[in-house]
This record gives C-alpha cells, structure tokens and sequence, in this order.
C-alpha cells in the first residue's frame, strides 16, 4: 500500500470535490459532486407533526420552497484502490443531477480510475449513474459490490408491481442498470469485510437491504452513511420521526438512531450523502437529540 504522499490532496474546482479528509496513513476520502435534486418538500417531510416540524425549520433556516439536497458522492483512495461509494443518477433521474462524470474529471480523475463501486442502496441517484449516456458501463474498470439483500430486494421482477405506483419506475430502472453489470457485481452480508479496511454495515429501512459502511485506517474511521441520515436537521433533531423517502418508516428510524448512537460515542467521522458542505462532519449529543457539526477539511 502507498503512503499519504502518493495521495495528493484533490484540487476544488467549483462544484466538482467539495471537500477532502485523510485517512490513517495512506487513505483520503473525497466528496464529489453529482448536483443536486429538487423534491416535493411534502415528499419527504409531510408525515412528519408539522408544527413541530416548522420550528426545526425555522431554527436551522432551511429552505421552505421545494426542497434541494445535495447529492455528495464519496470517493476513497488508498494507494490501491479507487473506490466510489454509490454512482450518482447518471442522465436519465433529473437536470439537475447526474454531473459525477464532470466533478470526477474537474478533479483530475478519469472514470478509468475507478476500481471498485459500492452501493449503499439502489434508489436512482445513487445507482442510476452507472451508465452513461449511450447506456454503456461509466466506469470501464470498476468491479461492484452491493449487499445482499438489496440487490434481491430490486432484482426481483415482482418488485416493480408491489412497490407502489410512485417507485415502479424506480424499480424498472434498478433492474435495468443491475443486468448490465450482473456479471461483474459482488453482493455481500452485514459485517462483511467487503474491501481491505471497509466494513458493511446494515442499515436497512429507507430501502429493505440498506447499508452504511464504515472506513478505517488504524485508530481513524469514517461512516459513510448513504440515505439512513438524510438531512442535517430533522434527521438530528427527531430521528424517530418518519421520512417520506423510507420504504420502511420504523425500521428505518431505529437504524437512524443506531448510527447517530454509535458515531456520536466513538467520535466517528460521518458522510451523508444529502448533507450540506460536502457531507462529511461530526455528531454530537445536544438535550436528548443530536446535532451535526460539518467540516469541509
């Protein structure tokens, strides 16, 4: 394995690597950007109690229009590997997503590069990105990983007519992507140890098979948290609240309250993928909740 010195510190040219850490003695891991989407604010936080709802808002200044989230695509270098954790929406999801191509050669790296993908879950802006514009793999040289489960879950034909109306598409287009790369994906357990230093953890809720994956080097490791933790407000403030998003509303909270428990106590790194400033930063206890402290390092 390389040192840290055969790991420049990414250049930031605007809107393409948002923010950069070191890991141990020979890791870095990057956020890059894939844009951003834009949502029905009622689809993602209408189930919640909204009076309740309103003063969170109003405390963090969130946006009240149609709500824009980030999509925060980690890239973690080694000295060996070159790993994407999650693929972004490629062309096909929304305008305003599907620039990873872009960020990743703003950054200096080429799609070549890539030498694995990770999946945290299948929703489009996480797999869709896997094909380029031509329907043809994005990533040449990339072998792929997604848990067990999960890829069951959405490879199964039956999925797309007991999803719901509104993730049928969803469901047609995850099979679509996952027979292109059948043949070069490896699924994996919870617990798995699925590349030297990067362990699966189940987090299975907001799709049924779900993962964060944990990153370590030595004494040093980052969470990398995928949708389980979805906003730098709401999802800290009142985990336990239903999201609009999850497939499995109760599951999905407990997983919530899992992570935040675990990194809050072992001062974890985290990365969100919808969360602001580039997604990486900390948790900390605040009055019987939580709060999310970024850091663009």
């Amino acid at each position: 394995m390389l040192g840290s010195a055969a790991l420049p510190v990414l250049t930031l040219p605007a809107g393409a690597a948002l923010a950069n850490i070191a890991l141990g003695a020979s890791g870095r891991v990057t956020t890059v950007s894939d844009g951003y989407l834009t949502l029905p604010r009622d689809m993602v936080f209408g189930q919640m109690p909204q009076a309740e709802l309103s003063g969170i808002r109003q405390q963090y200044g969130a946006e009240t229009g149609d709500y824009t989230p980030p999509c925060n695509v980690t890239l973690y270098r080694d000295g060996t590997n070159t790993v994407l954790f999650d693929a972004g929406s490629g062309p096909g999801f929304m305008a305003t997503a599907g620039k990873l191509g872009q960020s990743l050669a703003a950054a200096g790296l080429a799609v070549d590069d890539i030498t694995h993908v990770v999946f945290t879950h299948a929703h489009p802006d996480h797999l869709w990105g896997i094909l380029d514009d031509f329907d043809e793999p994005l990533f040449p040289n990339a072998a792929y990983l997604m848990g067990r489960a999960e890829w069951d879950f959405w490879w199964d034909p039956e999925t797309a007519g007991t999803i719901g109306a509104d993730r049928a598409a969803f469901a047609a287009g995850a099979r679509r992507r996952m027979a292109a790369i059948e043949d070069r994906v490896n699924r994996f357990e919870d617990g798995a140890e699925i590349l030297p230093g990067i362990a699966a953890r189940a987090a299975f809720g907001h799709t049924p098979g779900h993962m964060a994956f944990e990153v370590r080097q030595g004494s040093e490791a980052v969470m990398i948290a995928g949708d389980a933790i979805a906003n730098a407000h709401v999802a800290f403030e009142r985990p336990d609240w239903p999201g609009g998003t999850d497939q499995d509303a109760e599951r999905a909270a407990a997983a919530r309250i899992s992570l935040l428990d675990q990194m809050a106590a072992e001062k974890m790194r985290m990365i969100g993928f919808h969360l602001p400033d580039g997604g990486i930063g900390r948790v900390e206890r605040k009055a019987g909740a939580y709060r999310f402290v970024g850091e663009t390092a």
